[in-house]
């Protein structure tokens, strides 16, 4: 076996003489008994050291070789060869596409050399790890690179799932006959399964999908024991904070069906990841340092002799010095350039390869572009326990390319190659074109009745078939009828007081108790269950953990106590917004990706959800997710106490945004019970990919019946509450109070007070959501534009407001912009009051007043209208600020 200890290297030994005896007794125990044994051995010396008192320095980090060495790999099954043919014409057509399309429409971009770095570490998976859902598994999950999506669709097209057409199509969607630059479930609903381009996102999601895969099985929801969740990513990408900030997660719930491959191509978009550093030492560091199995790529087979042959350790010495802006220049440059700059720094390395040609040294491989390497890598991970597992696999951004990008600083932009470089890419990859054919970038296929055609169709069989492409329809499920939650649909009763939150936290009592969905629906907070109401839920659902609860709760003695268990319904994400998001999503697309519908209820600080992870959400509508968003404490005045940074008036407007975002901002309890109903008939029943986004407060107040007749309106975003009578009779000034969520309340209050001081009759109108109110009024404008010669419609707010009288008043708990998104459709006069500005610390009427959106403001707003209508004369403006205490000097809340 090769030697531990090299005596004659530099050494600041005191007694060699004893050092060799202690590596003689290791090596002796490495060969007699095995490496687990002298693991041990070590370990138990570490522990002694420690008791002893001595300080020993954790190392993260191991040699900079491959993890595995070369007697214990797996074997590679099946045919080099047509495995090679097979990758060649995959790498030819994800290049001759994205050459293509630019070449027929500059400018549409797309990238070549994510992918001719990741071929390799994809292809090995397509042939013999990734299972599609069969009869006896239920399909791994594979979260591709974003940037290197022209080869999924390379493959997809050999094996007749994509057609020339779309090929040349890419990134031309609009006629339907194209292909997403990324994986974009919404655009491609049964080809992509999740979008992974925003960087770190897939990552993230990818942890906590292994996670929900795990809760899945503990309550018996459906069977995922064997199945994987894989992750590609680049290096560079891993600086998303995203990328590793659950890392630590996935280690401590030791998630062994997750794995992540990270091509470590030393390159981001515009230059060296780490050019004064190594990065794969960097993430090895981590990731071991956060509980994972660590597996290094780096190189490839035609390294294997010349380790075997550093005795000493001198080449090993040699690669760690060399940083990773020294890799990235030698694969730029030529063998000759190598040989002088990295065999050359040492005279006893030079002579290793003194008979080697310069063109033998070029062809000095990477561990990424050898899949022998990574087979050895890919098995080892599949058959790891209780950790998950990352792989570092070195590879070279825009392998292939040769001078037109290879390695280089701008190959990441790379969208042309000029024929010289394309000749160069066909012979080093024996691609079968003509010199005459090559500008013409031909895509390549195997016949049908061909040895590569067979062969890709028999190690898919192998693996249950095509790659699991994603699910849009499962078994429909019941939904509770209205009628279930008829103690919100009642009045409250004088003096019974409760928040919207709390009537939430009721319905999904009764959702939780159906004999039809309660199993399906998962509770997730963010470390916020009491401030919601929830504590009742620990011990009758009780908080998922995998590993079941090992103490005894300090509140044990009480009714609610913090109860943990392995079946458990509730996921408690701690601090942690983006994760509680990421399970959200999980749960919201398990119909797709296990076939089982869930009912995913997220509820956070409305200012904490929308606004910390837009990303994500933006990630779940086009994942077609579907489930509950819950905004507690939402409104910038409602969270009175806390300040600046918790107070929420604009994640209205953010989660408007999103096309499948269905929102609500209700008042009363009976407004948030249909809204729910009518979003699990939506979203269970009809299986719609929508999601819901609805605001709850924590104020206490009365609560009213349900009107007749109006679940439908409501539905729409507008209905009709409170007709309103003055005393002067038909003849009285009349204005329209619109308002939604707590602001609502001040609104009533106003309307009373315009009554009582004024004389005005104010007819009341609840607004739900001002965002399906738009979307309603864009659409009907948008059909009248288009048929002018039919009976043109009328959007629910003009409907709503047409046999009213006098000017309309909005006012809402948001900023301006929220409810001014209607202005459009409102037939009249219309003044929007809003909290613009930043939020700040006191009582939630000192804060109304402040912003200008409480009863007194709304009352101003409603006699100044009419004013500047002719309904009432001038000087009642300046009486009510007079009466009502107003400052006409009051800065702008917006500026202060």
């Amino acid at each position: 076996m090769a030697a531990l200890f090299d005596p004659a290297l530099p050494s600041t030994d005191g007694d060699a003489e004893e050092t060799r005896e202690w590596i003689d007794a290791l090596e002796a125990v490495i060969e007699h008994e095995g490496p687990e044994r002298a693991h041990y051995l070590i370990e138990q010396l570490i522990q002694t050291g420690h008791r002893a008192g001595i300080n020993i320095a954790y190392s993260a980090t191991t040699d900079y070789i491959n993890t595995i060495p070369v007697d214990q790999q797996a074997t590679m099954p099946g045919d080099y060869e047509i495995e090679h043919r097979i990758r060649s014409y995959v790498r030819w057509n994800a290049l001759a596409m994205v050459l293509r399309a630019n070449r027929n429409h500059s400018g549409l971009g797309g990238h070549i050399a994510s992918f001719a770095s990741a071929a390799t570490l994809f292809d090995v998976g397509y042939n013999h790890f990734w299972h599609a859902p069969s009869a006896n598994h239920g399909g791994d999950l594979v979260f591709f690179q974003g940037h290197s999506s022209p080869g999924v669709y390379s493959r997809a097209f050999m094996l007749g799932g994509v057609s020339e057409e779309q090929l040349d199509n890419f990134r031309r969607e609009v006629d339907g006959k194209g292909l997403s630059s990324y994986p974009h479930p919404w655009l491609m609903p049964y080809f992509w399964q999740f979008p992974t381009v925003s960087m770190g996102l897939g990552p993230l999601q990818a942890i906590y999908q292994a996670r929900f895969m795990k809760y899945l099985q503990d309550r018996g929801l459906t069977q995922t024991e064997g199945r994987k969740v894989w992750a590609f990513m680049g290096d560079g990408e891993m600086d998303e904070p995203e990328s590793l900030g659950a890392i630590g997660m996935a280690g401590r719930e030791k998630l062994d069906n997750l794995i992540f491959v990270v091509n470590c191509n030393l390159q981001r978009l515009d230059g060296p990841v780490r050019g004064n550093g190594k990065i794969i030492q960097e993430l090895e560091s981590d990731f071991r340092g956060a509980g994972w199995n660590v597996i290094k790529v780096i190189w490839g087979g035609d390294w294997d002799s010349l380790l075997a042959q550093d005795k000493n350790g001198l080449l090993r010495q040699l690669m760690m010095e060399c940083i990773d802006g020294d890799y990235q220049n030698f694969k730029a440059r030529d063998g000759a350039y190598v040989r002088e700059h990295f065999f050359g720094r040492y005279p006893e390395l030079a002579k290793m390869v003194a008979n080697w040609t310069d063109q033998d040294i070029r062809r000095l491989n990477r561990g990424g572009h050898d899949p022998r390497k990574v087979y050895a890598a890919y098995h080892a991970a599949v058959n790891h326990r209780s950790q998950p597992t990352v792989i570092l696999a070195k590879t070279i951004k825009g392998y292939g390319m040769g001078d037109s990008g290879e390695a280089q600083n701008i190959t990441h932009q790379q969208k042309k190659m000029g024929p010289d470089a394309l000749r160069g890419f066909r012979d080093r990859f024996k691609l079968p074109i003509k010199d005459e054919d090559i500008e013409k970038l031909p895509y390549l296929k195997f016949a049908e009745d061909s040895p590569e055609f067979r062969y890709m169709k028999e190690r898919r069989e192998a693996l249950g078939g095509i790659l699991a492409r994603r699910k849009r329809r499962v078994d429909p499920l019941p939904v509770p009828p209205l009628s279930a939650f008829d103690t919100m649909l009642k009045a409250s009763g004088e003096g019974r007081e409760f928040s919207s939150t709390m009537a939430f936290v009721r319905i999904l009592q009764v959702m939780l108790r159906d004999k039809a969905i309660g199993k399906r629906v998962v509770p997730i907070v963010a470390d916020e269950s009491r401030t919601f109401g929830m504590e009742g839920m620990f011990r009758q659902i009780g908080i998922w953990n995998q590993e079941g609860q090992k103490y005894v709760p300090q509140d044990a003695d009480l009714l609610m106590f913090y109860r943990e268990s392995k079946d458990g319904q509730i996921l408690q994400e701690g601090i942690n917004e983006p994760g509680a998001m990421a399970s959200w999503i999980a749960a919201a697309t398990a119909y797709s990706t296990h076939g089982v519908q869930m009912i995913p209820v997220y509820i956070f600080y409305s200012m904490f959800g929308m606004q910390r992870t837009m990303d994500l959400v933006w990630a779940a509508g086009d994942q077609r997710s579907r489930g509950f968003l819950i905004g507690g404490t939402s409104g910038r005045t409602t969270l009175n106490g806390e300040g600046l940074q918790h107070e929420d008036g604009h994640s209205h407007v953010l989660a408007g945004v999103v096309p499948n975002c269905i929102a609500y901002d209700p008042t009363f309890a009976y407004e948030v019970a249909v809204i729910v109903q009518d979003g699990l008939r939506r979203m269970v029943a009809e299986q719609e990919d929508v999601f819901y986004y609805i605001t709850v407060m924590n104020e206490n107040y009365e609560h009213p019946a349900l009107p007749e007749g109006a679940e439908a309106d409501i539905l729409k975003g507008m209905y009709s509450f409170r007709k309103g009578v003055a005393a002067k009779g038909p003849k009285s000034p009349q204005v329209q109070l619109l308002g939604s969520g707590s602001i609502f309340r001040e609104a009533v209050a106003a309307a009373d007070l315009l009554k009582q001081d004024w004389g005005v009759a104010a007819d009341l109108w609840s607004c739900p959501s001002f965002t399906e109110l738009a979307r309603d009024g864009h659409d009907v404008e948008r059909w009248n534009r288009l048929h002018p010669d039919s009976k043109q419609r009328v959007a629910h707010v003009t409907h709503c407001l047409a046999s009213t009288q006098g000017p309309v008043i909005a006012a809402t708990d948001y900023v301006h912009l929220f409810a001014d998104q209607i202005r459009a459709f409102v037939p009249r006069r219309y003044v929007v009051l809003g909290t613009d500005g930043f939020g700040r610390s006191d009582t939630r009427e000192k804060l109304r007043h402040f912003f200008e959106v409480d009863r007194y403001w709304i009352t101003l707003a409603a006699l100044k209208a009419l004013v500047e209508e002719g309904a009432l004369k001038s000087q009642v403006v300046k009486e009510a600020i007079k009466k009502y205490g107003l400052n006409a000097e009051k800065p702008n809340p917006v500026g202060v």
